[in-house]
């Protein structure tokens, strides 16, 4: 019987290895990001929600994004918050950001039209994001919640549109408590 060739074992050692590295990066890959796209029932509630005193009152209507840098839940709305910003903004809908408390980051440059807030009273008992909070022309909280259901969020299944089409008719809109399936990180956690 022949023995394997120094050679063969050094390939069969090395694709051992191989094998070894990429289950691994598999399975880590699969405990930071997949977990977290897993849908997860959330509920949105604005009670507590106030604008800051210098844009608390009548004005134009007002968007605030609230995200967290490390969410990967952020890639769709990001894309879909631009989109918005392009459509909306020349209407005079006016933007602004709330990044989590403790986090580090920077919203991508297709957002540079959003002013970011250093805070948002009530938005340290949020639950989870990204979500989206919407004043009215009169200072009124019209709608908090997400931006869509589902692992995706895009123009075809937004809740956002219909109500700042709504708002801008001059149509009221109540939807600061909601409950929706969709990829959420814990705003809570460190």
């Amino acid at each position: 019987m022949r023995l394997p060739s120094r050679s063969t074992l050094v390939t069969s050692v090395f694709i051992l290895a191989w094998a070894f590295a990429m289950a691994s990066a598999y399975w880590w890959y699969q405990l930071r990001y997949l977990r977290s796209f897993s849908p997860q029932a959330a509920v949105f509630s604005g009670e507590v929600l106030r604008l800051p005193a210098n844009l608390a009152g009548p004005g134009p209507i007002r968007i605030v994004h609230f995200w967290d840098p490390a969410c990967p839940c952020n890639v769709g709305n990001q894309q879909h918050l631009s989109e918005l910003l392009a459509h909306f903004g020349p209407l005079g809908v006016r933007f602004y950001a709330v990044q989590k408390p403790g986090s580090h980051g920077q919203l991508p440059t297709t957002l540079a039209g959003l002013e970011n807030l250093a805070e948002l009273p009530g938005s340290e008992q949020l639950q989870v994001s990204p979500a989206v909070a919407i004043w009215d022309t009169q200072g009124q909280l019209a709608y908090f919640g997400p931006y869509s259901e589902g692992a995706n969020c895009t123009s075809s299944n937004s809740f956002i549109e219909p109500i700042l089409n709504a708002l801008l008719a001059k149509r009221p809109v109540s939807a600061n408590n909601t409950l929706a399936v969709g990829c959420f990180c814990d705003w809570q956690q460190p």
